[in-house]
């Protein structure tokens, strides 16, 4: 694998945070905590190899720029922006979150999920429009 490839597995882990997601969201009200307790981990585990993988490639690519061009490009930047914030944001709020859940303080950890949960979620399915829009759309050295 070539550094290159890692902006496409960054966009399978992402897609697969987000499915894991809706995964434990499903066994949760379905009272399987079980499952959601492991799916949880599985989507934390997902995200931070992401996050690894995310600054690996960054720090030998750098940041790279979105050709298209027109009201699409609002579209992107928009995207993007509201991605961005919402991704660091989302790190403490995850941290807590699965904090109160193993520990089983129930209360607090449901009072905070109802706000993590549907952010993470965002951050995740974004990441991936950003992946498609960025390299397949809009690859880069394609202006137009």
């Amino acid at each position: 694998m070539q550094i290159s490839d890692l902006s496409a597995v960054n966009a399978a882990l992402n897609a697969a945070s987000g499915v894991l997601l809706l995964l434990a969201y499903r066994a949760v009200r379905g009272r399987a905590i079980e499952r959601h307790r492991r799916l949880m981990l599985a989507a934390a585990a997902t995200s931070t190899v992401f996050l690894v993988s995310y600054l690996v490639y960054h720090a030998h690519v750098g940041s790279v720029r979105f050709t298209g061009q027109g009201p699409v490009r609002t579209v992107y930047f928009t995207i993007l922006i509201s991605h961005t914030i919402l991704a660091v944001a989302i790190v403490p709020l995850v941290l807590r979150t699965l904090y109160l859940g193993l520990k089983r303080r129930d209360e607090p950890h449901r009072r905070l999920a109802r706000w993590t949960f549907p952010l993470w979620l965002y951050v995740s399915v974004t990441g991936v429009v950003i992946y498609v829009m960025l390299y397949q759309l809009y690859p880069p050295g394609r202006i137009g």
